[in-house]
Parts: C-alpha cells; structure tokens; sequence
C-alpha cells in the first residue's frame, strides 16, 4: 500500500516508518549504485561516505512526512574536475540545497499560483504542510524568468546638476 500512496519513493529502500509527535517518519536509503558528477557528467561508482538528508515530503492522511533519507557522496574519477566530491540526486525526490522533496515543492507551487501568500499557507496548513506565507510568495517568484538586464556601458554626469547656483534657462 505504500508504494501506491507514495510511489516516487519507489527508486528507494525503505528503511523504517514510524509515527512521531504526529509526523510521520520515513527512513529510507537510496539504492543506486552509481551517480554522474553534476559538472563533469562522468559516472563514479566510488563511494566517499555516506550521510542522512531530512526532507520535507508531501503529507499522509493530514499529517507532515519526514523523509530521513541516507545518501552517499561519491568521488569524481575525472582527473580534472574541479568538483571531487558530489551527492547522489535520487531523480524525481530530491534536487540540491534544497530541504523540500520534489513533489511537495510541485504541491506548494500549485497551492500557491492559486492561492498566493497568506490564503495558500492557510490551506497547506489545514493539508499538514506547514509553511509561511512569505515561501510561498517566494516559491512563485522563483518561477518568473528573470529580465535580463544589461548593465550600462557609459555613465554620463548630469553637468547642470553639478552648478545648482546657476540657472541654465533662458531669459
């Protein structure tokens, strides 16, 4: 039944599942046995360690799910890369620097083009995601494609500025 409640945890190894202070904790380890460098694109199966990785996953029956999640950072075999050490991304769950999987972060964007800030953090609250509304906002925003915007070349100085004594209109 979990696999089909929670099928984007299916590419992991479900370690534990309990139930505290209302949160329900899932741990988990992933269980590919190789990973591409994320500069070099260059697959490493040479493990350097391991660690445990606490995301925010979307809610079970009203109540926030935690997803401790063992990952393994491994060795870039590129001679050349500057990046020797990388974690492994587990695809369609977790993205980097983030502390939100990435169904839950689609789950927040969609309340939040609905609903925007203080009314969009209301209804996740009442679905056992608790967030502000200030990340919600910012959620949004992080969608919008930026304006490219150009620096300017040359910076004229407003010379009339410079003598306010004088005046430079005509008599």
């Amino acid at each position: 039944m979990m696999a089909t409640v929670l099928s984007h945890l299916d590419r992991l190894t479900t370690e534990d599942f309990a139930v505290v202070n209302g949160k329900v904790v899932i741990s988990a380890a992933a269980c590919a046995t190789m990973a591409a460098c994320p500069d070099s694109a260059t697959v490493s199966s040479r493990v350097h360690g391991r660690y445990r990785r606490r995301l925010a996953d979307v809610a079970l029956a009203g109540r926030p799910v935690v997803l401790n999640l063992c990952v393994r950072r491994f060795v870039c075999v590129k001679p050349d890369c500057r990046r020797r050490t990388f974690v492994e991304q587990v695809e369609g769950v977790t993205s980097r620097f983030t502390r939100r999987s990435q169904p839950l972060r689609r789950t927040l964007m969609a309340i939040g083009h609905a609903l925007a800030g203080r009314a969009g953090a209301r209804l996740s609250r009442l679905l056992g995601i608790g967030v502000s509304p200030n990340t919600m906002l910012r959620l949004i925003r992080s969608q919008c494609d930026r304006p490219s915007v150009r620096a300017p070349r040359v910076l004229g100085v407003d010379d009339f500025a410079l003598n306010r004594a004088t005046s430079t209109a005509p008599s």
